[in-house]
């Protein structure tokens, strides 16, 4: 059956649509390497950035947002506190390091897309768009700014409305995106599982509509919210505290997840049926969850 309400269907970022493509620490090490940086092994690289990320977050929360930092700032800290305990005390780190690393993972040379992210993306807008119910998707993320460049870096149709942004020029919903708006937590200043940053989409949500040459009234109570994330603590228990449903996507488990419904091994079905039984769900990867979503012959 085709959709019966129209949709508001949000992802997560890492680890949901897109990856690492190799580890950190093997990036951070490679690159070092490259400017003549050595004496650690990788895992020494790893070790060293989680160590400084874990300090950088504690003492400037939300990637800095907190106490005034912009991400570059942040993420200088976080970089040279990962490399000074790993060279020589007299080396200095070559100028042109930090930007370098900066720049990798601001775009698909540190990130690779998962295959079966366009592919739902597509079934989704197809199955919509011979009814009368809309389609809007979106990313919430706790990120900084760098999120909708990544994901065009991929070749994604990205709009360009996000929380906390005036750039409404391109905000129209639509099958001329791939994602219709970006929410991340340095914009909102609140991280997931904080309910206010799925509030805060429900926001871009209302501006996107008003921006429609319609005069028509919008009751977002009325549209199904979904999100999809990879990390239950976070995304699920986030979601379903501000009265979305939820899907989790593990694609490590081969045995499932017992603190949602775990749809892989059964056969496919009605995903929104579902949800009025349960209101959080689990599937091994995004192909998964498509077959249990609505096709543009059903």
């Amino acid at each position: 059956m085709p959709p019966s309400r129209n949709l508001l269907l949000c992802f997560d970022a890492f680890g949901t649509l897109f990856k690492p493509r190799q580890p950190i620490g093997q990036q951070y090490a490679d690159v070092a390497r490259s400017f003549g940086l050595g004496g650690f092994s990788n895992d020494d690289v790893a070790k060293s950035f989680k160590e400084a990320f874990q300090k950088e977050s504690k003492a400037n929360p939300n990637f800095g947002k907190a106490n005034g930092l912009n991400p570059e700032k942040w993420w200088t800290n976080i970089i040279t506190n990962t490399f000074q305990p790993l060279i020589p005390p007299k080396q200095d780190i070559p100028k042109d390091f930090v930007p370098k690393l900066i720049h990798r993972f601001w775009c698909d040379e540190g990130y690779t897309l998962f295959p079966d992210v366009l592919p739902l993306v597509k079934r989704i807008r197809e199955a919509h768009r011979s009814t009368d119910d809309q389609v809007v998707i979106g990313v919430i993320t706790n990120s900084d700014d760098r999120v909708p460049d990544i994901l065009k870096s991929f070749g994604m149709r990205v709009g360009s409305l996000r929380y906390g942004s005036n750039a409404h020029s391109e905000s129209s919903s639509g099958d001329e995106h791939d994602i219709d708006f970006a929410v991340m937590s340095y914009d909102v200043g609140a991280e997931k599982p904080d309910k206010r940053i799925f509030t805060a989409a429900e926001e871009v949500l209302q501006v996107l509509l008003d921006s429609e040459a319609t005069k028509t009234e919008h009751d977002l109570s009325q549209w199904r919210k979904v999100y999809i994330g990879d990390e239950y603590d976070k995304d699920v228990v986030g979601a379903l505290e501000a009265g979305w449903n939820a899907v989790l996507i593990d694609r490590e488990t081969t045995r499932g997840r017992k603190e949602v419904s775990w749809l892989d091994p059964k056969p496919p079905g009605d995903l929104y049926n579902t949800f009025k039984s349960c209101k959080a769900v689990g599937f091994g990867s995004l192909a998964k969850l498509a077959e249990w979503l609505p096709s543009k012959t059903s």
